[in-house]
């Protein structure tokens, strides 16, 4: 959450915002929002989700003292696959974790803002959102990336769980992945999940998003309340 707000507001500073109204334009936002999800695909999500694959893919009964299973934790998870298949594989799907994650803070920074102007000129007395609203905003917004997204999370997710070929590129693995679940469970299979995964992303949206505005709201006065006491 950290590199997804700081590049996003990163890459928001690069452009020129309007002289009219100093607001950023619409398609700013958007690929603001692509490029921070881009960011953080590369930084973190993807060699964390490879480990989180691999940890909650592993077959083991605790009813068999006997069946042990292969990764004892994520950093034995990380160690153990860098091991056997190469550091790199911690960057299996990295591509389609770059688009889902890209897409995903698009569609959630660019809905947010949509919304949040909207509400504000819904109550033109406001300064500011109560906290509240900026909860519910983030709950929606939230929701929205996941469902813009759900076939490359389920590709990404399968491709991640399966253990490398050797001589066999991503891309063919990839076609040979989406081939074979729609052939034997049809197209409903690339949204399959997505109930849990809207369940685990947009409450974790919302909480950001009004913690998010409301430590920027602290901080923007205590700058303003220096710049006063400069002034005098």
């Amino acid at each position: 959450m950290a590199i997804r707000f700081s590049s996003f507001e990163f890459y928001k500073s690069l452009a020129k915002s309007s002289p009219e109204t100093g607001t950023i334009s619409a398609k700013v936002v958007f690929f603001s929002g692509l490029m921070a999800g881009a960011t953080e695909a590369v930084a973190v999500v993807t060699p964390m989700e490879v480990v989180k694959i691999r940890l909650q893919a592993q077959h083991h009964s605790m009813a068999d003292p006997l069946d042990i299973p292969k990764y004892r934790n994520a950093a034995h998870a990380a160690y153990t696959v860098i091991r056997e298949e190469g550091f790199f594989t911690l960057y299996r799907g990295v591509t389609l974790t770059v688009v889902r994650q890209a897409t995903n803070q698009a569609v959630n920074f660019t809905a947010y803002t949509y919304m949040k102007n909207y509400a504000q000129s819904l109550q033109p007395g406001l300064k500011e959102l109560p906290s509240y609203q900026h909860l519910v905003l983030g709950l929606v917004s939230g929701a929205m990336g996941p469902l813009s997204n759900a076939p490359i999370d389920t590709i990404k997710t399968r491709l991640q769980r399966s253990t490398a070929i050797p001589g066999e590129s991503a891309l063919t693995r990839i076609i040979a992945i989406s081939k074979d679940m729609f052939k034997h469970e049809g197209f409903r299979a690339f949204y399959q999940g997505i109930t849990p995964r809207i369940m685990r992303v947009a409450p974790g949206q919302a909480v950001t998003f009004m913690v998010y505005e409301f430590i920027r709201g602290h901080i923007e006065k205590m700058q303003h309340s220096k710049e006063h006491e400069y002034s005098e």
